[in-house]
């Protein structure tokens, strides 16, 4: 690895100090701080050099987003959510969208990735916001739901049907038509401004489209998600990270029947069951990240097994976590009760369990039948 995602990481921890508890009680990250990151390149630190990102790998990339995972997935999510944003862009954009908005993203400028909606989650096929041209304009209508960031963002990546095939625009979100309303109180990943988002009749340049035009439904699809998916699995390795440190910490101190926890088989077990989990997922993660960076032909695959895994393990280690915590980790607030809450929340984003298992038996079927 690379000192890059060392010294942003150094960053990072600096911002978040001991304040993590407090943004998830009040439900807010403070954007002055989000910006300050932004315009150091750390929100989305693969985006190249030249415009204002770090150029990192995938691989250090995600070292990164763990060791933020790990002390606070709020300020992960829009790790996350802007990595996907710049992505996309770099990916779909012309060169004239990439230089103008990637330097927008490492400047200050917040955004959020606008898939989902009430009726078809992530399913692009089944969506019904529409992007209508209209001579030198596009019209843009149609309601996206939990939508990360949303609530601080400048900048929306907004996905919809365009013509036969989709398209994505880009949406200043003080653009009229525009209206975002905070969701309420979420289950996890409280800070990190979800949002429900309604577009009627915006109006925007035709080069607002990425690319100026339409495209294939199936690569609009596979660019943001599969970035999405490996960010969040190395999410999911923080949380395991977090859980496993507090879980044998409380272990080797907390005395019962006159024997530290630590001394009873069966909470021994439940560590053991923690470590294997974050060998494995950081090992899975290591392996989608090493695919995108060679960009090898399994890398939808890879990063649909480290999510799914590295999803359905957090949340089960939160679980053992607050288990052998017990009182003491079930104060809210408390990093294995946060941990609780967020990990629920990757088991449904960018793809819920059921719908990754559904892509890895075809997967299975593909290569071993």
């Amino acid at each position: 690895m690379s000192d890059g995602w060392a010294e942003a990481e150094a960053m990072v921890a600096e911002a978040i100090g001991d304040q993590a508890e407090a943004w998830d009680h009040n439900g807010r990250l403070p954007v002055d701080t989000l910006r300050e990151l932004g315009t150091k390149g750390i929100l989305c630190a693969q985006a190249p050099q030249k415009y204002g990102g770090l150029g990192l790998s995938s691989l250090d990339n995600g070292e990164l987003t763990a060791r933020t995972g790990a002390r606070c997935s709020s300020l992960r999510s829009v790790l996350t959510s802007q990595g996907m944003a710049a992505w996309t862009i770099q990916r779909l954009g012309t060169a004239k969208q990439r230089g103008a908005h990637l330097g927008a993203l490492t400047s200050g400028s917040l955004a959020g990735v606008a898939f989902s909606e009430p009726a078809a989650g992530s399913d692009l096929a089944a969506m019904t916001t529409r992007i209508t041209p209209d001579g030198s304009e596009v019209v843009l209508d149609g309601q996206k739901t939990w939508i990360t960031v949303a609530a601080y963002a400048d900048l929306l990546v907004v996905f919809g049907r365009l013509g036969d095939e989709a398209g994505a625009v880009l949406v200043p979100t003080d653009a009229p038509g525009v209206r975002i309303e905070r969701v309420a109180e979420p289950l996890g990943c409280r800070a990190a401004g979800h949002a429900d988002v309604w577009f009627d009749g915006v109006r925007l340049p035709r080069d607002a489209v990425l690319g100026g035009t339409a495209l294939p439904l199936g690569l609009i699809a596979t660019t943001a998600l599969t970035y999405g998916r490996v960010s969040v699995a190395w999410g999911c390795v923080g949380i395991l990270r977090s859980c496993l440190a507090a879980a044998a910490r409380h272990a080797a101190t907390r005395q019962q029947g006159g024997t530290p926890l630590a001394a009873h088989q069966l909470v021994r077990r439940h560590l053991a069951e923690l470590s294997v989990a974050e060998q494995a997922a950081t090992r899975l993660c290591e392996h989608a990240s090493r695919c995108w960076d060679a960009r090898t032909p399994d890398l939808v695959s890879a990063a649909v097994l480290a999510k799914h895994f590295a999803a359905t393990n957090a949340a089960a280690g939160a679980s053992t976590a607050v288990q052998v915590l017990a009182s003491a980790g079930s104060r809210n607030g408390h990093p294995v009760a946060r941990a609780y809450r967020d990990a629920k929340l990757m088991e449904i984003i960018e793809g819920s369990n059921e719908v990754s298992q559904l892509m890895l038996a075809e997967h299975a079927l593909a290569v071993w039948s």
